[in-house]
């Protein structure tokens, strides 16, 4: 919604002669100067008041000199506005705690229910508003637009002025590193845009590249108040991921889609990645980040159950919510069979949940990649897993020798671990159906024992190491040839 389409439904509502306008905003000041606007530019101008607990109620299109203190007291204001107040609109700001009494209900039941006798117009504006079942039906809700990229242009101007003034030099800036920061800051309140605006430009006077990341940890953990979705720090780059060629290609080409530069395509929804466990699926969300260049979020499916009848699904769509704001991100949601799986004892939340999240999913038009994981295809919904939901199911089997050795390389590189080509050949031979992170932990614990031992790590102590551990495609060899029988038929290898 453009601030044009705001103002346009927002005249349309009170045009529509609707007696209760319900407004949910953090930009308290921006909704109040949209209703003066309006208010003065009908036909005829409206009357605006406005009621604080902590001053009463006062005239706020005209100065008529100080509020009515005398009708601070919430039950007072709206009998002084049933029973004597003026047509026009009555502004009731962070009302929402005096909902929760009998009296007021009625007493603004009374005001909506004779709005042809006198029009007046009650708007409750807060943060969060809910309104009791006897009022809701002659309510409207109106949901404020955040700033659109001209506004927030103009905000981060207004910040570059303000620091030029006490500084006494201009902000080192250029357009593209200007533009990155505008596009960063969508999704805010006026409020919150000039915060991480000053924060960004203050912080050295200038706006670069470099600005970016701290905008969107800033700007995450102004949206994320539920605890969630989780801001992952660390991306991974391609090279830190052994293996998996075809899905490496796979977001490779859709890298252009992903960032705009290439219009006509539609941009890519996302993955699910199923497989054996260890063997790097949640590494590939990271580097899923990494490709694209934009930051990772994590959300985690249990956390959102609640015990409470739609609270789940209220916490999953606020999240969701947080995640469009958030665009262009990644969102990895890890083991989501566990978030979603439903069993005899579920009071249908799973299922609403699942509704919940296929249908964001499926209406979705901001740039949010989704990368799921799944290592238990018995639990996941049927629904999930239909042809459509994602872009791609890719299936994540254990390593090949050629990905094993590769693996070795890694590990032992990012420990110091000296390893002669013959030796990493010979060691993924030895640990043929080892899972990446076997294998990781197989040179994590040579190099334990190598240092009990006082001496440098060798092929030696991670040989001693894998020929000491019964790897999963062992224990669980069942579960896994079930695992592969099922995907082979339904999914596309990953390497």
């Amino acid at each position: 919604m453009t601030t044009h389409d705001s103002r346009r439904d927002l005249e349309a509502l009170l045009a529509s002669r609707v007696a209760l306008i319900v407004i949910e905003t953090r930009d308290e000041e921006r909704a109040r100067r949209l209703l003066l606007d309006l208010a003065a530019t009908a036909r005829p101008p409206q009357p605006v008041f406005e009621w604080l607990v902590t001053d009463g109620l006062r005239r706020a299109d005209v100065d008529l000199g100080g509020p009515q203190r005398f009708n601070a007291e919430p039950g007072q204001v709206l009998s002084s506005i049933r029973d004597g107040g003026l047509p026009g609109i009555y502004v009731l700001i962070d009302f929402h705690p005096y909902l929760a009494e009998p009296v007021n209900v009625r007493l603004l039941k009374d005001i909506a229910q004779r709005y042809d006798q006198s029009p007046r117009t009650v708007v409750l504006i807060s943060h969060e508003v809910e309104l009791p079942p006897e009022l809701a039906h002659l309510a409207a809700r109106f949901e404020m637009a955040f700033p659109g990229r001209q506004e927030r242009r103009a905000i981060v101007d207004e910040v570059a002025r303000e620091w030029a003034r006490l500084n006494g030099a201009r902000v080192r800036a250029d357009e593209a590193s200007i533009g990155l920061l505008v596009e960063n800051l969508a999704g805010l309140s006026v409020t919150d845009t000039r915060r991480l605006a000053r924060t960004a430009i203050h912080d050295d006077g200038a706006v670069t590249a470099q600005d970016a990341p701290a905008v969107m940890e800033a700007k995450y953990a102004l949206l994320n108040r539920g605890g969630v979705l989780g801001f992952e720090y660390e991306t991974a780059a391609m090279a830190e991921l052994a293996g998996m060629s075809r899905l490496k290609e796979w977001l490779a080409r859709r890298r252009p889609a992903f960032d705009g530069t290439a219009p006509g395509l539609d941009p890519p929804k996302g993955v699910l990645l199923l497989g054996v466990q260890g063997c790097g699926k949640s590494l590939a969300a990271k580097v899923a980040a990494g490709v694209y260049g934009v930051p990772l979020l994590r959300l985690d499916l249990a956390a959102v159950h609640d015990k409470y009848v739609g609270e789940s699904e209220r916490k999953l769509r606020e999240s969701l919510a947080t995640a469009d704001v958030m665009a262009p991100c990644v969102v990895w949601i890890d083991e989501i069979e566990k978030g979603l799986a439903t069993s005899d004892n579920d009071t249908g939340s799973s299922q609403r949940l699942l509704g919940t999240f296929l249908t964001w999913l499926a209406e979705k038009r901001s740039r949010v990649f989704v990368v799921a994981t799944a290592n238990d295809i018995s639990r996941l919904p049927p629904e999930l897993v239909r042809k459509g939901r994602f872009d791609e199911i890719f299936f994540v089997d254990l390593p090949a020798p050629a990905v094993r050795e590769e693996v070795l390389r890694i590990h032992a590189a990012r420990r110091e671990v000296v390893l002669e080509p013959h030796e990493v050949a010979g060691l993924a031979r030895e640990c043929d159906g080892f899972s990446g992170a076997e294998i990781e932990q197989a040179v994590v614990s040579a190099a334990y024992a190598a240092h009990a031992e006082g001496r440098p790590v060798a092929a030696a102590h991670v040989l001693t190491e894998i020929r000491g551990t019964r790897p999963l495609s062992v224990v669980m060899s069942e579960r896994i040839a079930s695992l592969r029988a099922w995907a082979a038929q339904r999914t596309v290898a990953a390497d």
